[in-house]
């Protein structure tokens, strides 16, 4: 089990509440009711991604899919501010893909090296050291901590290679792997020896190297689902260049033309982008070639479309060096590995503010709270005018104003909810 491969996981996280502000008072002569000293709740822990390089499959989150971060401890008297959640770090392998669950759009590509919060906790609420005014020494009202938040992801591991080996199973590919770089996959002379991606770095000369990804084998029908080649598709989509290797020897009485065309297929199948991705082709097992004219087929066939092609023997390590040669002189000349930028726009919460809210005065101070205000103020960034905006709209058509005016409510006023404090205008 320690080798399976796991490049796709579903999971739920869910960051920390913020803990409740207290509401105390010191004990001092000749000061009223001793003076508010209540602290405030403390906030609760984020959902933190972080790439370790360690990690080279997402097994982990195969077997645990729900994460949840440390609540917010309360405040306390002597203005103690209660202690932060902890928060809670899940490590990812790099390239990991973070999408919505529901919308599969990209959050985050975790193909750097700065950790990513997925999940803020909620801020801890303020004690009542807070409402302390000249006219108000007396606030026996302090205010919740705001909810965690929680999030359904999909995490989608694409790796981070320069160049992919693709081509039919048991053509070659992992002993030409295992021959450039120092990787060492399990290599046996039948189809699908290779189970899931196996990446090596090829060191060409030195200052001069590259990771190179042996890709399961692919076969036709592999875009719709058939074979091992489907699921590994997606590690060649960050690949600047493809190496397709193709057996020549007819050993197997296979046409090296028709195999060349069924993997461009399924490549075109599978993604258009990857299909017109920069490929060379290896004319692999030369050395026991039975019929010369199956390479000059594939040859003339692959020169026609402006391909290059290199005859070796990885098993005789017999062109493999020129190969990597012309590889890394290509990478030279390419873009880098694609890093996937943000598709995902957060929505405006479908917000139901008919529940009737929980209106308390003191003295010049007006406390609001409820659920759904509650859930309004979490989604709500103040430092954008346009969700300063929407947030204010909302207050006005849920009636709050209307009612605070009924109940008395004056010009100058303080509204508190929650950690938000302003001052009442018409």
């Amino acid at each position: 089990m320690a080798n399976q491969f796991i490049d796709t996981a579903r999971i739920t996280v869910r960051s920390g509440n913020g803990g409740n502000g207290a509401v105390s008072f010191r004990r001092e002569k000749y000061v009223a009711a001793g003076g508010p000293d209540g602290g405030d709740g403390g906030r609760g822990g984020d959902i933190v991604l972080k790439v370790d390089d360690h990690m080279s499959t997402l097994l982990d989150f195969r077997y645990q899919r729900k994460y949840t971060a440390a609540n917010g401890e309360d405040g306390s008297g002597s203005r103690r501010t209660g202690r932060d959640g902890a928060d809670l770090v899940l490590r990812v392998p790099r390239g990991t893909v973070v999408r919505d669950a529901e919308t599969g759009e990209i959050i985050q590509d975790m193909s750097g090296d700065e950790p990513f919060v997925l999940c803020r906790g909620g801020k801890g609420g303020w004690g009542n050291k807070h409402f302390a005014t000249p006219t108000r020494q007396v606030p026996r009202f302090a205010k919740s901590g705001l909810p965690g938040r929680t999030r359904e992801v999909v995490l989608e591991l694409k790796l981070l290679a320069d160049v992919g080996l693709v081509g039919f199973p048991n053509v070659g590919k992992s002993t030409l792997l295992s021959v450039v770089s120092k990787a060492a996959p399990k290599i046996a002379n039948y189809h699908f020896t290779t189970l899931y991606p196996n990446l090596g770095v090829v060191y060409v000369r030195e200052g001069v190297s590259f990771v190179l990804a042996d890709i399961p084998g692919i076969i036709e029908g592999a875009a719709q689902g058939a074979g091992l080649g489907h699921d590994f598709l997606r590690h060649i989509d960050r690949c600047r260049l493809l190496i397709h290797v193709v057996d020549v020897s007819g050993s197997e009485g296979r046409d090296p033309v028709a195999d060349f065309d069924a993997i461009c297929q399924e490549l075109q199948a599978y993604s258009p982008q990857l299909a017109a991705r920069k490929m060379i082709v290896a004319a692999n097992k030369a050395d026991i070639l039975e019929d010369p004219a199956l390479l000059e087929h594939l040859r003339e066939h692959v020169e026609s479309l402006g391909l290059e092609l290199f005859e070796i023997s990885a098993a005789a390590h017999q062109g493999v060096q020129e190969l990597m040669d012309r590889a890394a002189q290509l990478l030279q000349e390419l873009p880098p590995v694609a890093v996937y930028e943000p598709t995902y726009v957060e929505p405006l919460p479908q917000i139901d503010t008919s529940a009737a809210l929980d209106i308390q005065q003191y003295d010049d101070v007006w406390s609001v709270e409820g659920p759904w205000l509650q859930r309004l103020i979490s989604n709500v960034n103040f430092g954008d005018y346009e969700s300063r905006s929407w947030f204010d709209r909302m207050l006005r058509e849920s009636g709050l104003f209307q009612r605070l005016e009924e109940m008395g409510i004056k010009d100058g006023d303080t509204v508190s909810m929650y950690n938000l404090e302003f001052e009442y205008r018409r």
